[in-house]
């Protein structure tokens, strides 16, 4: 077990480097790379980083020096021949060879495009721009990068002791979630917390802390390079960046209300099983639901991950009874914002009445909230979204307006298309 309390009084990026792979990202990002690269590769995307807690100055905590020599090592890497041969040998979701031939020869010969760098008042502003494949793969590890070098600002001038209290609580808090966890019967629960990490370190600890103390009831881990180490599952499916992007490139409102059902036709094409999830609140989810295809009532399940989490549930559960579906064969993956407390009362609310699943992401690995004066630790919400595709802005709607994002006009467009009425906005924590 790393000693992490004297591996970061310690730290030196020439060593210790916050992104260490191209697949220290989450496994979702791996999948809807290959799936863009067989239908969209042509296709140019801008990413954009957006803090939407504007009370987090990134700029004047991260020192621009090191922010790009973190950026260009990530330029640097490869895949290892250990990597690629566990991308392409290792069974995923019990399938072999989930990534083709093609694609893991586009892959292995890849490095991740140039980014840009600016600095404007009291926060970055980072961009990517580039071939849609080859740019996806920045989100996660720019994330990291950002949230890593946060942690490393605020632990500088701490003492060898005082980090290993600060470290030893952190630890304690964890594990007293886990005894929490464990005492529900049937869970079955994932990490989902590489982009929002505390740090590399902290994220492997955690997912070992979890296997210690779930053991069959923690099912994997979102991120590759842990997955690969730890000889688990790596988990994940697909995220809004799909429908975001194939909406931005459609013509006419017709075409634009059947984007997000295109995406899922694309996938249906190459994935089955456990790999059929619905992620239906881009655009609202209810509207997704009343006008989907039948054929996507047959699919495995639907992860909820944005709005009220038990209303989003339950409308799941009335649209598969409706189209003559048995909702207790169903899976429901509860991913926003989860803490015991939501998925104690989620799990006794939903067990039994459907297929339970919980990814855990950033207060699993980046709960460090009380520990250091001002709260300076405490997690925050930063994202990398698309931002445009073929020089046209996406949208995302979300079934939380404070999570909306995209030119004023476009989000008007975009509601009146997908008939999104009047919407609950909830507090976005991270």
């Amino acid at each position: 077990m790393v000693d992490i309390a004297t591996r970061v009084y310690n730290h030196n990026w020439k060593i210790d480097p916050i992104v260490r792979s191209l697949i220290d990202t989450d496994f979702y990002k791996l999948l809807m790379c290959q799936s863009v690269f067989r239908n969209k590769r042509d296709t140019t995307v801008v990413f954009s980083l957006i803090n939407r807690s504007d009370k987090v100055r990134l700029a004047e905590l991260i020192d621009e020096g090191e922010l790009r020599e973190q950026l260009d090592h990530v330029r640097s890497l490869s895949l290892s021949r250990g990597e690629s041969t566990w991308l392409r040998g290792n069974t995923f979701y019990g399938k072999r060879q989930m990534f083709r031939s093609d694609f893991m020869e586009w892959f292995e010969n890849m490095r991740l495009p140039p980014y840009h760098l600016e600095r404007v008042g009291g926060q970055y502003e980072l961009t990517f721009e580039g071939a849609w494949p080859e740019v996806m793969l920045w989100e996660i590890p720019a994330l990291a990068v950002l949230m890593e070098l946060r942690s490393r600002a605020v632990l500088k001038d701490m003492g060898k002791f005082e980090l290993q209290v600060l470290y030893a609580r952190a630890m304690t808090r964890i594990w007293e979630k886990i005894e929490r966890l464990r005492r529900i019967e049937h869970l079955r629960i994932a990490d989902f917390g590489t982009r929002r990490r505390h740090g590399f370190l902290w994220q492997d600890w955690c997912v070992q802390a979890m296997q210690e103390g779930l053991g069959r009831k923690f099912t994997g881990t979102s991120n590759c390079r842990i997955a690969m180490r730890r000889d688990i599952e790596a988990i994940g499916t697909n995220a809004h960046e799909l429908p975001m992007v194939y909406s931005a490139l459609t013509d006419s409102d017709a075409d634009l209300a059947q984007a997000p059902y295109q995406v899922l036709a694309d996938w249906h094409e190459e994935h089955d099983g456990n790999l059929r999830i619905i992620l239906p609140d881009t655009y609202g989810t209810e509207g997704f639901l009343r006008n989907a295809p039948d054929w996507l009532a047959s699919w495995t399940g639907i992860r909820i991950d944005s709005g009220d989490p038990a209303a989003g549930a339950e409308i799941a559960i009335r649209w598969w009874k409706e189209r003559g579906e048995d909702p207790t064969r169903k899976l429901v993956i509860f991913s926003d914002g989860l803490d015991v407390e939501a998925i104690e009362t989620l799990y006794a609310r939903f067990h039994g009445r459907v297929k339970v699943s919980f990814g855990w992401g950033t207060l699993l690995t980046n709960d460090f909230r009380g520990l250091v004066p001002e709260d300076a630790l405490a997690p925050f919400s930063l994202v990398c979204k698309a931002v445009s595709a073929n020089g046209r802005p996406t949208v995302k709607l979300s079934d939380n307006p404070n999570k909306a994002m995209g030119p004023e006009d476009e989000i008007a467009r975009y509601k009146r298309v997908f008939g999104v009425g009047e919407q609950v906005a909830q507090q976005v924590l991270v």
